[in-house]
């Protein structure tokens, strides 16, 4: 059976962690000890549009996954990094997988550690309402695609191993066209989600009227199709054409950052409005919407203290 270690236990680690334990053996690394006692005293519930509950094994502690085949990284982007320090020369036999928001989750893991490398990015969502329950929600698709020493024989592999435990999942040759519209997608949606402290819904892809907020969403989305352009990357979905059969769903999806502003936490803005507008910058295309969001929501987070 294969092994799966999954770092962090928010509501994507959660989701991962419960499905896949159905057919792999799997083992969750969390950040707090009393969240490791009660996932190894009741387990992982889901609800939603699954309902189940598994039994995993957690700790604290990366010594205690003395072996795994695949390791997915499911940290938010601001804690990859002490995540992969703590993981520095450990688990060599293992396959690393990122699925973090953004660019430049590869590049900090390949910084600390000879791992293969796979690449991801979910469009799945949950709201988790405990250490032990997570309720899945939005049933799309993970994105898999090599990075170093890995190949799409091995994207498609862990592609069919989460299609097995239940979950979408598709495969690519190379990620970057997916990467990218998932990038410009979050770029625009957490960002204006961050600063209207609106949940994504309908709001987002009215047009009607000149004071809709749907004009401002497809303006920020048109800068950052001329960015990926302008680095070479054909998208592989269009960003404005996710957003509004998003909000056709009916449901008021909460984006991570808007949860993060509510919470008065360091959002994920560098990793995502932050490196839209460095590659803006970095090929010479104006991106004045997306730089103006960027550098709003940083006030925003300068603004808790």
């Amino acid at each position: 059976m294969t092994r799966v270690l999954v770092a962090g236990a928010g509501s994507i680690g959660s989701l991962l962690a419960a499905h896949l334990a159905r057919v792999a053996e799997v083992s969750v690394l969390t950040r707090r000890e009393e969240h490791a006692e009660a996932l190894r005293e009741h387990g992982l519930r889901v609800s939603g549009r699954s309902d189940f509950t598994v039994s995993v094994e957690a700790s604290t502690e990366p010594e205690a996954f003395a072996d795994a085949d695949l390791v997915v990284l499911a940290c938010k982007s601001t804690d990859l990094e002490p995540l992969v320090v703590q993981l520095e020369g450990r688990l060599a036999g293992a396959m690393m997988m990122t699925v973090q928001n953004g660019l430049g989750a590869e590049d900090v893991v390949a910084a600390h550690g000879m791992w293969p490398l796979l690449s991801a990015v979910t469009f799945m969502s949950g709201t988790r309402h405990s250490d032990t329950h997570v309720e899945y929600v939005l049933d799309t698709a993970t994105w898999i695609g090599p990075y170093r020493g890995t190949t799409y024989e091995d994207a498609r592999g862990v592609a069919e191993l989460i299609q097995s435990a239940g979950l979408k999942a598709d495969a690519f040759a190379d990620l970057r066209p997916a990467q990218w519209s998932k990038l410009v997608f979050n770029a625009t949606v957490n960002g204006v989600a961050a600063l209207t402290e609106l949940p994504h819904d309908v709001h987002f892809a009215e047009t009607e009227r000149l004071s809709d907020l749907g004009h401002l969403v497809r303006d920020l989305v048109d800068e950052g199709r001329a960015v990926a352009s302008a680095a070479g990357v054909d998208l592989h979905d269009d960003p404005w054409e996710m957003n509004v059969l998003a909000t056709q769903r009916g449901y008021r999806h909460y984006p991570s950052m808007l949860e993060d502003v509510e919470a008065h936490r360091p959002t994920e803005l560098e990793s995502i409005n932050g490196a839209l507008v460095r590659e803006a910058r970095r090929h010479g295309v104006p991106a004045p919407l997306q730089t103006a969001v960027y550098r709003l929501v940083k006030a925003k987070e300068a603004s808790y203290s």
